[in-house]
């Protein structure tokens, strides 16, 4: 990596950040596909498995990535938002895309950016959005790799996000929840139906176990398409998971086969259920789910399984992790994951949470397992209030002291964790928060760097 191509990248992020950002979203996905079609569709040229739901996604698309890898398969990996750098967002054999690659990418794409921009306005419409040209140039960067397999997460919901301009071999939906309801509907069964909107004529569709009002949305929108439904619980499931030194062992039924005391190295019952829901999208991928996956594939896939910033261990002395839940079937998961996975008394929760999402829902699932929460903000201009976020933990029962920023809940934190016995300290509540104290952790060395 020279600092000329570095130099490039950082101004292809610029000239994203420029337009309207991330959370700017409308039902308009023919905007990202009149590019596509200049650019000469490059998503048609690999397989997709496109991911939704609420929970779980980014976790779901590493795994799955990491097993179709092992099969001796190119692959690409779209997922957002990022941690720390936005070349995270694309994965090229499990790496962060180089940052050459990217700028050539917009270099393709920026001749015909304008062009479209005109069309709009001529329209009366907005210009192309932060996460459309996004999603173009992750689709050019991997058809200029090019890879065999690209795993697809959308942006958000499913039916007009911008990635739905590729077509799905394996349509895959994680657990799905109230989130984003100002754009997805104020219920499970319409967020379902915008979701379920990723399904094409013909494909697999894998999802975990839902509630019942969302699964009888998959089943219709399936049969609409003539699509082929397996469920979590039904046609596949994880039988077992045991904790293991850095993660756990897990035992799954899959569409095809059973794998049995498999090391995963992540923590939490949800990250097991994560896994059992990508062992079937890539048995449906690979083998149409009639075939299995060979047992050193289906071993070294999951052994190299990442997923930073989701029970992400960051400091030890005293022990502090990062989770990015960020809404309240996320903070579930984590309080599980922290009650069942870990042998501590007390847990000190670092909390930030931007102003769109449920802190007090948040909050509720992470009270049993909150001995302190130290109420702080991320650095983002969505971010909520903290004397207001202070003010719900308070009313919930919880201790709880407020700080600035990430530097100084963490270094609150991390003191009350040192004055007591069997204390550790957990970060949650954003992705941006989460990102910020992974950066802090790496530049106060809360742990050795060959540690993991």
């Amino acid at each position: 990596m020279s600092a000329q191509d570095t130099a490039r990248a950082d101004a292809v992020y610029d000239a994203l950040l420029a337009r309207a950002g991330e959370q700017w979203v409308q039902p308009r996905v023919e905007r990202t596909a009149r590019i596509l079609e200049l650019l000469d569709d490059p998503q048609r040229t690999f397989r997709v498995v496109h991911i939704t739901g609420t929970n779980g996604k980014t976790s779901t698309a590493r795994i799955i990535e990491s097993l179709v890898r092992a099969h001796g398969l190119r692959t690409g990996l779209f997922t957002s938002p990022h941690l720390t750098r936005f070349t995270e967002r694309i994965l090229i054999d499990g790496e962060p895309i180089a940052d050459a690659a990217v700028a050539d990418a917009w270099d393709e794409i920026e001749p015909f950016v304008a062009l479209v921009d005109a069309e709009l306005e001529a329209k009366g419409d907005a210009p192309l959005t932060f996460f459309e040209l996004l999603t173009v140039l992750a689709f050019v960067a991997c058809a200029d790799a090019p890879v065999d397999v690209l795993v697809l997460e959308v942006g958000m919901g499913g039916a007009w996000d911008s990635t739905n301009t590729a077509d799905g071999d394996v349509a895959v939906l994680t657990p799905i929840d109230i989130d984003h309801v100002n754009r997805l509907g104020s219920t499970v069964a319409e967020i379902a139906e915008v979701k379920a909107g990723i399904i094409k004529d013909g494909a697999v569709v894998v999802s975990a176990a839902q509630q019942p009002e969302a699964a009888a949305v998959i089943r219709r929108a399936a049969a609409a398409r003539g699509a082929t439904v397996v469920t979590e619980g039904e046609e596949f499931a994880l039988v077992d998971d045991r904790l293991a030194v850095g993660g756990q062992l897990i035992t799954v039924k899959g569409l095809a086969a059973s794998y049995t005391e498999e090391y995963l190295p992540l923590y939490g019952r949800h990250q097991g259920q994560n896994a059992a829901v990508a062992i079937a999208a890539v048995e449906a991928l690979i083998g149409a789910g009639s075939q299995a996956i060979a047992p050193e594939i289906i071993t070294e896939g999951l052994q190299q399984a990442t997923s930073p910033g989701r029970l992400q261990l960051v400091g030890i002395e005293p022990t502090v992790l990062v989770d990015a839940a960020h809404n309240p079937h996320g903070a579930r998961a984590l309080a599980s994951a922290l009650t069942e996975s870990f042998d501590f008394a007390e847990w000190g929760i670092v909390l930030g949470v931007l102003d769109d999402k449920d802190a007090a829902g948040i909050i509720a699932a992470l009270a049993p397992v909150a001995a302190h929460v130290f109420a702080t903000a991320p650095s983002s201009e969505r971010a909520g209030d903290v004397e207001r976020l202070a003010d719900i933990v308070e009313a919930a029962g919880l201790r709880v002291t407020v700080h600035p920023g990430v530097y100084d809940a963490t270094e609150a934190a991390r003191a009350w964790a040192q004055q007591g016995e069997k204390r550790a300290v957990a970060i949650a509540g954003s992705v941006v928060l989460a990102g910020e104290a992974i950066l802090l952790a790496q530049e106060e060395e809360w742990k050795p760097v060959t540690g993991e």
